[in-house]
């Protein structure tokens, strides 16, 4: 895969492990026969580290032997989180240190997470960009405060914390980005 093709959300082998690209960085250069850098801001699916890399325009990556496929949250116990395929009903668990961050956001349900499958094993999921959580607890909303960009903490129903307007209430079901866990607006 050209570096010119690499778009966010590609999934890439670097260093012989898959990386999902999060961002991506085009520097042009600003004299002739200057080359065009590609700058990708990335995360190794299996171990979550950040990966940068820097590719010239000619350059290339492989592609990952790699599958997206629709899941549903089923359960947690106390060591693993179980997920449930929604076209052939094949059951996944990962263990629940792997899946720390993204449990902050799932919910019973939650549409359009996707089981990360590498050499057919689980290896992650992905979550959509925003997800509906209800707010549970929260200062009470005040009125006429909508003109100030104050913000408050509130916590939602899977015990994030994410700064809110002042206006909202508790039990109002709001947008959160799950990419950095910020209030986006209500559902």
């Amino acid at each position: 895969m050209q570096a010119k093709e690499i778009k966010s959300g590609a999934i890439v082998n670097y260093n012989n492990a898959p990386c999902l690209i999060e961002s991506v960085t085009v520097q042009s250069p600003t004299a002739r026969g200057a080359a065009t850098y590609y700058k990708y801001r990335g995360r190794n699916v299996i171990t979550k580290q950040k990966v940068d890399i820097t590719l010239r325009g000619g350059e290339s990556l492989d592609e990952a032997d790699f599958r997206k496929r629709p899941i549903k949250f089923m359960y947690a116990d106390t060591t693993h989180v179980h997920f449930l395929d929604s076209d052939n009903y094949e059951q996944y668990s990962l263990a629940k240190e792997d899946v720390a961050e993204e449990s902050q956001y799932m919910t019973e349900n939650l549409e359009g997470m996707q089981a990360l499958i590498y050499n057919d094993a689980c290896v992650g999921v992905q979550l959509p960009v925003a997800v509906e959580l209800k707010v549970v607890l929260c200062d009470p909303g005040i009125k006429g405060s909508s003109a100030t960009a104050r913000t408050k903490p509130a916590t939602l129903e899977t015990g994030l914390i994410v700064q809110v307007p002042e206006y909202l209430s508790q039990g109002e079901t709001i947008k959160v980005d799950t990419r950095d866990g910020s209030y986006l607006s209500r559902a």
